[in-house]
């Protein structure tokens, strides 16, 4: 089996000497795994970078056999952000979570355009507002739609709070997410929108599918904390 396309890199290991094993979300063929070989030349090694979009030139014996990609390097993204330490978080959280809950091989256009999105967002200066509703918008076009504002109840404490209550906890809902307006919303506000998040997919996704809590959605919110 022979295709090209172009794919943004999700994650890559080291295999043997010389050679890593990749995964790709590609425009037209979903999520793609296989090797590079020769991946720690000086040709390539530079920008397979996580996040960057390469050319891919994709061959397999057969549908069922592991192929191999030639890569050529269409747009640099991850490097702009090297020197900002929050944004490498999200780029490697965000990523992360496209290749552990997409499909392999199944096209989704939808998904391809969102992972673009990401690197818009994060030239924004106060990004990780949109961010949080990137996350939200990824669990829909994977079929979990969270109507987080049906489901939110307003407490009468007089502090103008939201929560849901679920048989096992109570997990406040951060203002900005039912009212979608960003100002005031501070670095607490987004540790909670992410935690309302993360319940929801170690619930639904992670715990039922046997997926770890992964350490780079850990580290990302994290750094909220800082």
């Amino acid at each position: 089996m022979n295709w090209t396309d172009k794919g943004i890199l999700l994650s890559k290991n080291k295999f043997q000497e010389n050679s890593i094993i990749v995964h790709f979300y590609t425009r037209n063929h979903g999520k793609c795994s296989g090797l590079i070989f020769g991946a720690s030349s000086k040709k390539i090694k530079n920008y397979l970078q996580i996040g960057n979009e390469l050319h891919l030139n994709y061959n397999s014996k057969s549908n069922e056999s592991f192929g191999y990609f030639k890569v050529e390097i269409l747009k640099v993204n991850t490097p702009i952000f090297f020197d900002q330490k929050r944004s490498l978080y999200c780029i490697d959280a965000a990523l992360n979570l496209i290749k552990l809950l997409t499909v392999e091989n199944q096209k989704n256009i939808s998904i391809y355009e969102l992972v673009h999105k990401l690197f818009l967002i994060l030239e924004k200066e106060n990004w990780y507002f949109n961010y949080v509703f990137w996350e939200l918008e990824f669990l829909r076009l994977i079929g979990f739609d969270l109507d987080i504002k049906r489901y939110a109840k307003k407490e009468n404490n007089g502090k103008n709070e939201f929560y849901i209550n679920t048989n096992l906890k109570r997990i406040k809902v951060p203002n900005f997410i039912i009212s979608k307006k960003e100002y005031d919303v501070n670095n607490q506000d987004i540790i909670d929108g992410l935690n309302l998040i993360s319940e929801y997919l170690q619930t639904n996704l992670f715990l039922p599918n046997n997926i770890n809590f992964p350490y780079q959605r850990k580290k990302f919110i994290d750094d909220f904390k800082f």
